[in-house]
């Protein structure tokens, strides 16, 4: 590992361990060292996720012999127990760094031991620290999850969805899932199935089938969303929804998947809303960036598509200009929006003088910036519940600009 000032681009594992550990009825055991559940479960608390909320998190604990031997008599236990005391509808088992390097086999692990439990299902997710990075790894467990747990059930009798890939991992998940949920109850009545996966529990994967419409949030959601639609023809509408036209075109998106209008007058009504919010800060952005072009540019890094979204809605309605932008994983990076890594970033954010940056708030406080224009993850604050502002739709728009008019008016 080389260098790093900052806190450095999260492992495949971190990635599964934060998609599964926010799930209800379940357990996660990991086979390792205990140093990596306390370290984690620490940042759980920071996004929301505590002690009780979601799956409970067990570690076996290894030592040098267990490591020179193969031996697994501490997983073995440590399931035995985790099943007498917890009682879950599965058991999740994941691999810590230290396994992976010496080559256990946990699949084959997890298939000799699943006849001594009949009912708990044990599922093991294999990918540890070196295969792939974060953002992969929430992808691979969404996926793995979608393929394993779901069951034939028939549709709902009223429309219902899911949404898929709001995580503890993404910032702000909280509240925007919140706003989506408002939406589409709003737009179209509707109510959901599960929130894959900051806040479900495994009885609301194994009802997922019974949705009409899913609704994927990031990217990484997409195989979890191809491999529902091939079990149960459910159609997926991938996009976060930023800004007033962006939200608008959205919801018109998913009525299309469910051959059904959204209510003109719930969108009417935010609009107008809106409008008579937006007014004079829009009109104050537009004259900055008529009179002050360099400070109208906005800076963003973060995941993929939260930046393309808040991008697209700073161009396109709030004339802001886009300038240095990036993602931050490496699998994602295009050339609409790269990877930056901290070498790149890391002066970007430093010699940032005019205009907006949106970044983690880890970067924005060593860069001595704005720290209420914190978009993405590693965070220095605590985010307790998920009713504060959110970014996405409606809402999320009004955040937004209240965020930049008020950036605005510090430095005027």
């Amino acid at each position: 590992m080389g260098l790093h000032r900052f806190k450095p681009l999260p492992s495949g594992r971190m990635g599964i361990f934060w998609t599964l550990a926010s799930i209800k009825e379940a357990a996660v055991v990991e086979f390792g060292c205990m140093g990596h559940n306390l370290y984690s479960g620490a940042s759980l608390r920071s996004y929301g996720i505590y002690e009780g909320y979601g799956a409970p998190l067990y570690t076996t604990y290894i030592d040098e012999t267990d490591i020179a031997m193969g031996d697994t008599h501490r997983l073995d236990a440590t399931i035995r127990e985790v099943i007498k005391n917890e009682h879950p509808k599965v058991i999740f088992l994941q691999p810590s760094a230290v396994p992976e390097v010496i080559g256990m086999d946990m699949a084959a692990i997890a298939r000799l031991m699943q006849p001594d439990y009949p009912d708990t299902p044990i599922i093991p997710l294999c990918n540890g620290s070196f295969a792939i990075s974060q953002h992969k790894g929430v992808e691979e467990a969404l996926r793995i999850l979608a393929k394993e747990l779901p069951e034939a059930v028939v549709k709902s009798e009223k429309p219902t969805y899911n949404i898929i890939g709001s995580c503890a991992d993404l910032f702000n998940f909280g509240a925007d899932e919140v706003e989506l949920r408002r939406l589409m109850q709003g737009a179209f009545g509707m109510e959901k199935i599960c929130v894959f996966s900051s806040n479900c529990s495994v009885t609301d994967i194994r009802n997922m089938g019974a949705a009409h419409v899913n609704l994927v949030i990031r990217r990484e959601g997409i195989p979890a969303a191809k491999e529902l639609e091939r079990r149960f023809g459910t159609p997926w509408v991938f996009g976060r929804p930023y800004g007033e036209q962006g939200t608008t075109a959205w919801l018109e998106k998913v009525g299309e998947k469910l051959g059904k209008e959204p209510c003109a007058c719930f969108i009417k009504e935010e609009l107008d809303t809106l409008e008579l919010m937006f007014d004079r800060p829009r009109r104050t952005l537009k004259n900055n960036q008529w009179s002050y072009p360099d400070e109208a540019v906005l800076t963003i890094g973060g995941h993929y598509d939260v930046v393309k979204g808040i991008l697209e809605y700073a161009s396109r309605e709030m004339y802001l200009t886009p300038g240095e932008h990036w993602c931050d994983c490496p699998e994602m990076g295009d050339a609409d929006i790269p990877y930056y890594d901290e070498s790149k970033w890391a002066p970007i954010c430093k010699n940032h003088e005019k205009g907006y940056l949106m970044f983690s708030g880890e970067a924005l406080r060593w860069a001595g910036k704005n720290l209420s224009l914190q978009i993405s993850n590693p965070d220095i604050g605590q985010r307790m519940h998920p009713w504060g502002a959110p970014f996405v739709g409606y809402r999320g728009a009004a955040n937004l600009l209240n965020l930049w008019i008020n950036e605005y008016t510090l430095k005027h």
